[in-house]
């Protein structure tokens, strides 16, 4: 008998093949299931889905708290949900991305869409991430975890969960620290900057051992029923995160605090027909001073310099699911607001030396409506959403905006048999522009008040195949991009352009069961971007962020019941496509070789160990668009942070 059930738990490729059914399907997304029980290396989410997801890339920020993309698309082009609360951080430069807010050890699935196929979410133009959290339980039960690892990394989770037919309740709490990691050379974070950064940029040699980041995060949940089939969900999550180095930032963050509160109402079965209602709000915030206070740069007074961040989400979200014959609806109303604000300010005075972004604010909404019927075979999913946003800031000089967008798409799954099926999807969706985009400061205006919204077209088309030998998933997509907020690295006000630019690529997964204990698991992603015309004052018409061909094999071995071990490569060739003329730079192919054992001792205890990079491979897998604000070299490249060298871990899982 194949092993697909233990192996989705500990695989990349099982992890993201879909069940092959004749019933409606979601060939369009990709789901990650117990994400916490897998996430052995850190609570790090973007490291579990770029290991786990061909299409997702990780942007190397830090030691922790880094960035994902979806198809080469990052920041507002894809959407962050944690159980239907619309996440955004407070950084500029991406410190604290959205997919940072949450940790991997509180996750229970992930589900990804590639593509503009989700109506319900504000803000999904090329793909999004929906992450479901732990959920209690009626049964008294309860995880402990434990993990070690190379540079004193440390990482403490608990999780208890009980109730009654009234009232469950989950709490769970995490903290995870860690010295700096060293690359392939042996170079911890701060020699990395010592080595190739001017002096202002280099660490203070008080700071140059510094930990690298400590973070601590807790949430807790209760369900309460009020009637049948009703239910009312409370739900609170508290992170922060401490001292967390950023090398090839100018700036560290002092501190990264963040809250996420949410209030749901959920009725089942109110009728044959109207089989649910659901109504949601939701609140965040978070607070982010980054400085330059550890570098040598703050040894000069008036170098000496916070940007303080903050911002605030909030929304009510109405979704109504019927069964109408053998037709499934689901209508929705989304409503959203957010702040977004900050300030440079003088650590040696105190003084607040003027705004960063003039306190801006987001409001959306939004009708929503997907529709699904089968035909014999043929799936058929319908969706259809509408927005209506305006973006300003307090500064009456700057240009307010107001947008509208149509989004709909459909999405056609054919099942040949059981074993065999084809999907196609044509779909549209927007993406208003940011505060950030939209007003920036640093000594003028950067952002471009006058930027249009941004409109994806896309064709997505593939096959699937599942028997008992192997599993097969073919992928390919083609998105036009019309309006794409770009960075011009030559203007110095203004800086963000329009432009229309094209996005294709494909997708590779497989399993191929080479008996009943051994599986052999391949994937690989191959994504091309062009501008169909360069930015005003520049010729190169590549789009940045695109990563080159890559790929991953695994091979696994059950040798017991739940027991398995597995050793696995990625590799990718050579990124010299790129943007040169905004910051990108070419990076070496490379190669990295890992091994892990997962030993199931019993049903209440297991623990893996693993090496990372086996080989001390020095690499570096993100690119210095100037997207993000680095650190430049004295040769006048941007500084480009290298992966952590060998890596070996334990994770220890106690269950009772």
């Amino acid at each position: 008998m194949k092993k697909t059930i233990t192996l989705s738990l500990l695989v990349f490729s099982s992890l993201y093949a879909s069940e092959i059914e004749l019933a409606p399907i979601s060939v369009e997304a990709t789901t990650l299931t117990e994400v916490a029980q897998n996430a052995q290396v850190s609570a790090d989410v973007a490291q579990a889905l770029s290991t786990s997801v061909p299409s997702i890339d990780m942007s190397r920020r830090s030691g922790i708290a880094n960035d994902i993309f979806i198809r080469g698309q990052k920041r507002d082009n894809i959407s962050v949900e944690v159980d239907g609360t619309k996440i955004y951080g407070a950084c500029p430069n991406r410190m604290d991305p959205p997919v940072s807010h949450i940790l991997a050890s509180q996750i229970n699935t992930i589900e990804v869409i590639e593509g503009p196929y989700d109506v319900s979410t504000y803000g999904n133009l090329s793909g999004g991430v929906k992450i479901t959290t732990k959920k209690p339980t009626q049964d008294l039960q309860g995880q402990i975890n434990l993990g070690f690892g190379a540079w004193n990394y440390k990482k403490f989770g608990a999780t208890a969960s009980g109730g009654n037919d009234l009232i469950r309740v989950l709490v769970t709490a995490s903290t995870q620290s860690s010295d700096q990691y060293h690359d392939g050379n042996g170079d911890t974070l701060a020699q990395q900057v010592k080595k190739k950064a001017p002096f202002g940029n280099q660490y203070q040699l008080q700071y140059e051992d510094m930990q690298a980041y400590k973070k601590t995060s807790m949430m807790a949940k209760a369900f309460i029923s009020t009637a049948k089939n009703q239910e009312l969900r409370l739900s609170v999550t508290a992170n922060r995160s401490d001292t967390v180095m950023y090398p090839n930032s100018p700036m560290d963050a002092v501190y990264d605090d963040s809250n996420i509160y949410s209030v749901s109402y959920n009725i089942n079965n109110i009728s044959d027909m109207y089989k649910n209602i659901n109504l949601e709000y939701y609140y965040s915030d978070v607070d982010h001073p980054m400085s330059t206070e550890y570098r040598n740069a703050a040894l000069t007074a008036a170098n000496n310099k916070t940007n303080h961040m903050w911002t605030t989400m909030q929304g009510i979200k109405l979704k109504n699911s019927f069964d109408l014959n053998s037709y499934k609806l689901l209508v929705g109303l989304d409503g959203s607001r957010r702040t977004w604000r900050g300030e440079y300010i003088n650590n040696v005075s105190g003084t607040v030396l003027g705004n960063s972004i003039d306190h801006a604010l987001t409001k959306n909404s939004a009708l929503f409506t997907r529709v699904e019927k089968s035909y014999g075979s043929l799936h058929v999913k319908l969706g259809a959403r509408y927005d209506h946003s305006s973006v300003r800031d307090d500064n009456s000089a700057h240009q307010a905006n107001t947008y509208n967008g149509l989004g709909a798409n459909i999405y056609t799954t054919y099942a040949l048999n059981t074993q065999n099926k084809f999907f196609f999807g044509i779909g549209q969706a927007y993406r208003v522009p940011d505060g950030r985009e939209l007003y920036f400061l640093k000594g003028g205006l950067l952002g471009t008040p006058t930027l249009d919204q941004t409109r994806n077209r896309e064709v997505d088309a593939g096959f699937e195949t599942d028997n008992d030998l192997f599993r097969l998933k073919l992928k390919g997509f083609y998105s036009k991009l019309h309006n794409y907020i770009y960075i011009n690295a030559n203007k110095t006000s203004n800086i963000f352009e329009n432009t229309d630019a094209t996005v294709y690529g494909a997708e590779f997964s497989g399993s191929y069961y080479i008996n009943d204990d051994i599986t052999l698991d391949v994937g690989a992603s191959y994504k091309r971007g062009k501008k169909d015309n360069a930015l005003s004052g520049q010729t190169n018409t590549n789009l940045a962020d695109i990563v080159p061909l890559e790929g991953t094999i695994a091979l696994n071995y059950e040798y017991t019941n739940n027991s398995v071990a597995t050793i696995d490569t990625k590799m990718r060739k050579r990124w010299s496509t790129i943007d040169d003329e905004n910051g990108e730079q070419v990076l070496a192919g490379w190669a990295v070789l890992n091994a892990k054992i997962k030993h199931a001792v019993n049903k209440k205890f297991d623990f893996t160990l693993g090496v990372n990079n086996m080989l001390n491979k020095t690499y570096a897998q993100s690119n210095t668009y100037v997207d993000l604000t680095l650190v430049t070299t004295g040769s006048g490249d941007k500084l480009l942070l290298n992966e952590p060298g060998r890596y070996i871990y334990t994770n220890l899982d106690f269950k009772f």
